[in-house]
């Protein structure tokens, strides 16, 4: 018995000493079951290290790792839609404020002290008809008379919430009312 102990000792540091590369002796007679009840060599199985010495992660590491990052995006990509809908909210908001100022530049070169009727959004960028003064286009492209959904923003004359009139995106619908990401953006 204690003979046997002794050349399982033996295996043992011989099998540890050819994991670490510093030689290799007895590597295919040394019995699984020793190198299992080795805690040093379990260690080593444990740990990642292979054959050659290399450290590497384990199948069961591949798939904790995975898993986790499969439930922090669960967790964060809701979240990230939702604010989506807020930028565009905020874009629309800060371009329809910009149109509503450019708009207003354009009602003093003109000289008009309400907007005529027949007047759209697109007098910003082309000439409306028979007027003098007009120094334009007063907006850098005729894309920015389009919102974030792609849709033209709307002038309304008289306007709802300004006598004068309201530049406005319906949002996400394109329908008049709504909540949220749907809700309308009037601007001055």
């Amino acid at each position: 018995m204690a003979l046997t102990s002794s050349l399982n000792k033996m295996r043992v540091e011989i099998r540890e000493d050819a994991i670490a590369g510093r030689g290799a002796c007895l590597l295919d007679s040394t019995p699984r079951s020793t190198l299992r009840s080795s805690p040093r060599i379990a260690g080593h199985a444990r740990h990642g290290v292979d054959r050659r010495g290399v450290r590497a992660f384990t199948l069961v590491e591949l798939i904790v790792v995975i898993v986790i990052l499969a439930v922090v995006a669960t967790i964060v990509a809701p979240r990230l839609i939702g604010r989506v809908g807020q930028s565009k909210q905020a874009v629309a908001s800060s371009n329809a404020a910009s149109l509503a100022t450019a708009f207003r530049g354009m009602m003093a070169d003109v000289g008009w002290s309400r907007v005529p009727d027949g007047v759209t959004i697109e007098s910003l960028w082309e000439s409306p008809g028979e007027t003098t003064g007009w120094k334009g286009p007063y907006i850098e492209n005729a894309e920015a008379m389009v919102d974030p959904w792609g849709r033209k923003f709307v002038l309304l004359v008289p306007g709802e919430k300004n006598v004068d009139f309201d530049i406005v995106s319906y949002g996400a619908d394109g329908q008049a009312g709504g909540a949220d990401e749907d809700a309308d953006v009037r601007k001055p």
